[in-house]
């Protein structure tokens, strides 16, 4: 195999490894959505591809083009959907979205998939469009597909946050835009973050409700939940590896695969 990509493989390379070797394919799934004046807009899809990548690499699994727009922003947890930037869909696109990828892929004779969430929000309509994709293939009389979902985020011992944030974790829905996501891309992307631009403010602390419609002028302004000051490359090197380590065990773990 000259590479993990699905995309630069050719058919006949891509059929040949899902009948010899039935590999995991990882869709990474993440946003395009405002991460602060320091970080790219396409932070939520960097990042799972880059631990896609590297999880492929570890268990010889592929990777697919990721799904780069995601469920809309909401305030308590990404800041708001009114940003400039912040391009979304509506959930029962996601929805469907979801569902024809995987149909697809197991009418290819994929049978190990793993999605690798990034964005927050996206997490209950990813599990609709498995759920509806499995119906479907039922009906059509395919079996045996195992979908294993994750957000990559979870994957973190205690000790790394420790390391990572020695004055007390803040939580992840303030981690928006905050120390971790800051310091994979300095890790992983130098180029795209620019460390003189973080806010230096408290973290932003919403109620514990949401209000419809949205009021822009309530909540943070700028699109910071919490601050980055703390970011490294050094941090950033400790998350991936750890996120890339632990993932790569879970799969083998959730679909029976050799060490």
């Amino acid at each position: 195999m000259s590479s993990v990509h699905i995309a630069e493989l050719s058919w006949t390379a891509y059929d040949e490894k899902l009948k010899r070797d039935n590999p995991v394919i990882i869709l990474p799934v993440g946003s395009l959505e405002q991460h602060g004046p320091h970080s790219p807009l396409a932070t939520d899809t960097i990042i799972p591809q880059a631990i896609g990548i590297g999880v492929a690499e570890t268990i010889d699994g592929l990777i697919a083009p990721p799904i780069a727009y995601g469920y809309k922003s909401m305030p308590r947890t990404g800041g708001g959907n009114h940003f400039p930037g912040t391009t979304s869909l509506d959930g029962d696109t996601l929805v469907r979205l979801t569902r024809d990828i995987i149909c697809e892929f197991a009418r290819h004779g994929a049978r190990r998939l793993l999605i690798l969430d990034s964005h927050y929000e996206n997490e209950m309509f990813l599990i609709e469009g498995i759920d509806l994709a499995l119906k479907d293939l039922k009906s059509w009389g395919i079996d045996g597909l195992q979908i294993m979902k994750v957000r990559y985020f979870e994957f973190v011992s205690e000790a790394t946050l420790a390391k990572v944030f020695p004055d007390g974790f803040p939580g992840w829905p303030l981690e928006h835009a905050g120390v971790m996501t800051t310091s994979v891309l300095l890790h992983r992307r130098p180029d795209l973050v620019h460390m003189d631009k973080v806010p230096n403010q408290k973290p932003v602390l919403y109620p514990p409700y949401d209000l419809f419609p949205v009021d822009p002028k309530k909540g943070t302004q700028t699109g910071i939940l919490a601050t980055a000051k703390g970011a490294t490359p050094e941090k950033g090197e400790i998350l991936f590896k750890e996120y890339v380590a632990c993932i790569s065990a879970a799969t083998r773990e959730a679909f029976g695969l050799a060490a």
